[in-house]
């Protein structure tokens, strides 16, 4: 398989001062994915922290970043992707379609189509196609890390202050930017960022700055204390998998090293330290205690699975239509479904957010979307990741140097994966999902020869 872009540049120091300019001007097409990540810094309109409501600044920064894929395209007329990737990212838009012009009301769901279409096709592809070389991945990856680390800051400053989203009577949850209407978010890229880093410190790449490993072990330590007072069961679980998939992939010798070192530094940050320690606990405890004693937030999400199968027994092939979930909850669900959650906090007043999806991708999409759409986006994501661990393989056995790049997105990938268990698209942070997807779709399905991959 080939690309566009085969051939990395040599590094700016080791060029002329007029080939560094041209340099510079072959890769401003990564300014628009950089934007779209960096911008979720931003605090957010109160509108766009609402779960679905509102156009975040990243997402107007992912369009402009399709946009210059797509000039890039028609002025350069090459064929910039392989079949193969082209089949594996475009047949997910085939499910969209088909939901949508089977619903009911084809035109609410029109709505649902262009952000399927944005998160899961569009953007995924501009990244492949925006991605030069492993140079460029890794600024990304840094970007993400930078993301994490200044929203994980505000969340502990929210908990330490009394200023976060609402927790057990207390305004102590770590939420970051993305208030309590997007209690994911701050999670989300906290665990972005943690991955990332933990991948680099892995493998850190041959002749880099002998400070970039220490950086990248502080930085990913550093991001276990958000992501703890995020009080998030399914990022926990999520990045507990994705991060014991990245250590076990680096091999034996170097797992049980890596293992004992994230041992201790979960002992001295909950337990030394105290760090919420006693939540903390009690929110672990409570992950073994959904089938025996649920709170209300795990009833409601067993009631709406119920749903979701439900719907979608109704509806085998097509499913109930993008966007059909809400209109056809309260006619599947039982009377165990709370009114809504409740949300406060962070700068903002008591209300009650409505329970709009079941907080599992896959039930939604089979709701949806039914088997068509299922088979398509599950097959889609599956054959990134399987492809992802095979060139992960390829790169130990050859020794070369961009195994950090294929660590991070095989980790990216499964946190994903497993998070979807739990949660579903949705709020600022969901643009996010794409550019992950896009990451781990260039180590997966684009072939580079020695230039490109070092």
């Amino acid at each position: 398989m080939t690309v566009t872009w085969t051939a990395a540049p040599p590094a700016a120091s080791e060029v002329p001062h007029h080939r560094t300019g041209r340099w510079a001007a072959e890769r401003w097409p990564l300014l628009p994915l950089i934007a779209t990540v960096l911008l979720l810094m931003a605090p957010l309109p109160a509108a766009s922290n609402a779960q679905g409501g509102g156009v975040a600044p990243a997402d107007v920064a992912s369009g402009l970043l399709v946009v210059c894929c797509l000039g890039l395209v028609l002025h350069r007329r090459p064929r910039p992707l392989t079949p193969a990737a082209a089949v594996v990212l475009g047949i997910p838009a085939i499910g969209f379609a088909v939901a949508t012009v089977t619903a009911a009301d084809p035109q609410a769901g029109l709505p649902g189509f262009v952000r399927y279409l944005q998160v899961f096709v569009l953007v995924p592809v501009a990244v492949v196609l925006v991605i030069r070389d492993a140079r460029d991945f890794r600024v990304v990856t840094g970007c993400l890390v930078a993301l994490a680390l200044v929203q994980g800051a505000v969340g502990v400053h929210q908990f330490a202050t009394g200023t976060g989203a609402s927790y057990m009577g207390a305004n102590i949850r770590a939420v970051g930017t993305f208030g309590p209407g997007d209690v994911m978010g701050m999670a989300t890229v906290v665990a972005y960022g943690l991955l990332a880093a933990t991948a680099l410190a892995l493998r850190t790449p041959e002749g880099a700055p002998g400070w970039l490993r220490p950086c990248a072990l502080a930085a990913a330590a550093a991001l276990v204390v958000p992501l703890a007072l995020s009080f998030s069961r399914g990022s926990w679980i999520a990045t507990a998998a994705a991060a014991l998939a990245v250590i076990l992939l680096t091999g034996l010798r170097q797992a049980v090293r890596a293992l004992t070192v994230l041992a201790a530094v979960g002992v001295v940050l909950v337990g030394g330290l105290g760090i919420g320690s006693q939540m903390i606990s009690q929110r672990l405890t409570s992950i073994t205690e959904v089938a025996e004693a649920p709170d209300q937030s795990v009833t409601d999400r067993y009631t709406m699975w119920a749903a979701a199968a439900s719907m979608w027994r109704e509806e085998p092939a097509t499913g109930v239509g993008l966007k059909g979930f809400p209109a056809h909850r309260d006619g599947h669900a039982s009377i165990g479904l709370s009114a809504g959650s409740d949300t406060a906090g962070a700068g903002q007043a008591f209300q009650k957010q409505p329970l709009l999806s079941p907080h599992n991708m896959y039930l939604l999409v089979l709701s949806e979307q039914g088997l068509i759409g299922f088979t398509a986006f599950a097959g889609s994501w599956a054959a990134v990741l399987i492809g992802g661990v095979r060139r992960l393989a390829r790169e130990h056995r050859t020794r070369r140097t961009a195994a950090d790049c294929g660590l991070a997105a095989v980790g990216l990938m499964i946190w994903q994966m497993v998070d979807f268990l739990y949660a579903d698209i949705g709020g600022p942070s969901t643009v996010l999902t794409g550019v992950v997807l896009g990451l781990a779709a260039w180590w997966a399905l684009v072939v580079q020869d020695e230039a490109t991959a070092g």
